[in-house]
């Protein structure tokens, strides 16, 4: 398993991978636009190579669902230049939502989850992928509470029907706990879906999450440790995976907060009998 978070003030690719290895993180976010100069992309992808840093993921965020045609065909073109650059400097993914028929990009929609979005999603897939026929990055989509996939088994279905090698699974399972069954049980839902995709998993999103003291179900995130997750049982499941496996901090304020849970993690694992690689 590798630690995986945003860094801050760097000016050069040199620089860059230097705030990683001092907080020893042994992947990162891919930092550049495909638009950045050939030059300094190419500068980027060889330090990170030259000192072994895993490039978790390039991000691809934006809403392949759409509902303006010509919005969504740019949105497709632009995701499908985006996994032409995780191929080219050798992510393990790239990764996007599947998708939302609301006006937020991200938000839930009555119509998220028929057959007919979920044939949408499936053709979109393929589409992007077809494109580009990468050999070492994978697509994928994260899991999400309110789109496809939201459950192990709508992601299986996923895998089953994109029927690329191209495409993989981006975990994040405080995504999933979307029922109070879920919240309350985080050990049997990593089981189940780290179990289900084993290697298959290409990146894994970590933070934690709380349930808010409402009259209907709320579930908010917090910082490390101070919510409900059961991030051992992660961890477990995780360490079972190939060992590039990027476990990647995410939704924190500052690099200060990115330390403290980075720290909360490592303590967890220690716990375990477990490490992170370190450059």
């Amino acid at each position: 398993m590798r630690l995986c978070a945003p860094v801050y003030n760097y000016r050069s690719a040199d620089e860059w991978v230097e705030r990683h290895i001092k907080a020893g993180y042994g992947a990162a976010l891919w930092p550049l636009g495909r638009d950045a100069a050939d030059a300094e992309i190419d500068a980027y992808a060889k330090a990170a190579e030259d000192v072994g840093l895993v490039i978790a993921e390039v991000g691809a965020w934006c809403n392949l669902l759409e509902s303006d045609k010509d919005k969504r065909e740019a949105n497709i073109s632009y995701v499908t230049g985006q996994l032409f650059l995780a191929e080219r400097v050798g992510a393990r993914c790239c990764v996007n939502i599947s998708g939302s028929k609301s006006a937020r990009w991200d938000g839930p929609h009555r119509d998220n989850l028929t057959p007919e979005t979920y044939r949408e999603v499936v053709e979109t897939a393929r589409r992007i992928i077809d494109a580009v026929n990468p050999r070492r990055a994978c697509f994928a989509f994260e899991c999400m509470p309110f789109m496809y996939p939201h459950t192990a088994k709508s992601q299986a279905a996923l895998l089953s029907d994109v029927a690329r090698d191209g495409f993989a699974v981006h975990a994040d399972l405080c995504n999933l706990v979307n029922t109070i069954d879920y919240y309350y049980n985080t050990a049997p839902l990593c089981r189940e879906f780290i179990g289900s995709f084993g290697d298959r998993i290409r990146s894994v999103h970590v933070k934690d999450i709380k349930l808010d003291e409402a009259a209907t179900m709320k579930v908010i995130e917090v910082p490390l440790g101070e919510g409900f997750f059961d991030h051992k049982s992660l961890l477990v499941e995780c360490a079972k995976l190939d060992a590039d496996l990027p476990m990647v901090l995410e939704h924190l304020g500052s690099e200060a907060e990115y330390t403290a849970a980075a720290a909360r993690l490592r303590e967890y694992a220690g716990e375990l009998g477990l490490e992170f690689v370190r450059l």
